[in-house]
């Protein structure tokens, strides 16, 4: 069964990723917060229903506890959001995934471990990729300046490396919380119970932080108008399924699973080329192409 949540899951996340595009929009000014506010709403359910249902004797001060991993996760995916109302989702997808190759430098630098070779050539074809997309930026080829104006394509550019570069802090952090239940800073938990403890306390958390954003919108006067935002409902569902199902594939066997799920940027990538009718440059679907071969030999190396 691990194979078919495997695949669910990957599926899933590259579903959620077409929906947070089609439904994100450059003239709507707080379309970002807008997904923020239905993950955290969706979210937000999934844990309540978790707290009912599964007997692992939540204790609420882990909210607190896990604060600093959840809220590298909410800010990464905050970045992501704003970043794919202006940016192609083919093109911003991949380099998001790059994360995994951050947090194993992450974990070289500040922990002294050890990795191989092969890893260090997968981390530097990434490292190419994405040297090479961001030249394609400047190139004459992409007139994402002419359309959107230098400061705001600059910072629509950045996102996706901020999503990346945070994402890949909380994955770090999140070593120190998960890898040792002697030593996690989480309370009450279990060999059984430590994943849906910190799921649940950055659920929670990302719903607390939807009710902010959606008090803060209504003092700004915006209109949220619940009907219209279908495309946003979908993806957070989809983000919130594919998480669920990633649980269980990772239980099974996991150095298989990893690889798999790696490969959601290139499902994102057919998706939004097939629905979105999205169009790169050809030296982008090149460089594009290497940063994904890089996921996918550091996801297998790692796996092994």
């Amino acid at each position: 069964m691990w194979l078919v949540f495997t695949l669910a899951t990957t599926l899933l996340w590259g579903a959620a990723e077409l929906f947070y595009k089609k439904g994100s929009h450059e003239d709507r000014k707080y379309d970002h917060l807008r997904v923020c506010i239905l993950v955290g709403a969706v979210m937000g359910i999934h844990a309540v229903f978790t707290l009912l249902t599964a007997d692992i004797n939540y204790d609420p001060i882990n909210l607190i506890k896990y604060l600093p991993v959840s809220l590298c996760y909410i800010l990464s995916m905050a970045c992501s959001f704003f970043g794919i109302r202006f940016i192609e989702e083919s093109l911003a997808d991949p380099i998001e995934n790059t994360a995994g190759a951050m947090c194993s430098v992450l974990c070289v630098i500040f922990l002294g471990d050890k990795i191989s070779l092969p890893v260090w050539i997968a981390i530097a074809i990434i490292v190419a990729g994405i040297i090479g997309v961001t030249y394609t930026e400047r190139s004459g080829e992409v007139n994402r300046k002419q359309k959107l104006g230098k400061k705001l394509a600059f910072f629509a550019f950045l996102m996706p490396f901020c999503y990346a570069i945070i994402d890949a802090l909380g994955s770090f952090l999140d070593i120190f919380y998960l890898d040792n239940i002697e030593t996690s800073p989480l309370v009450g938990i279990t060999e059984d119970n430590i994943e849906l403890v910190a799921n649940v306390s950055y659920e929670l958390t990302f719903a607390i932080c939807g009710i902010i954003l959606f008090i803060f919108m209504k003092c700004k006067g915006v209109k949220f108008e619940l009907p219209k935002q279908k495309d946003k409902i979908l993806a957070a569902v989809c983000e919130t399924a594919g998480q669920l199902t990633y649980v269980y594939a990772m239980s099974g066997n996991g150095a298989i699973a990893a690889p798999i799920l790696s490969s959601v940027c290139v499902v994102s990538l057919l998706l939004s080329r097939v629905f979105l009718k999205e169009k790169l440059t050809k030296k982008q679907y090149l460089f594009i192409g290497i940063i994904i071969v890089g996921i996918l030999m550091l996801a297998v190396l790692e796996g092994e």
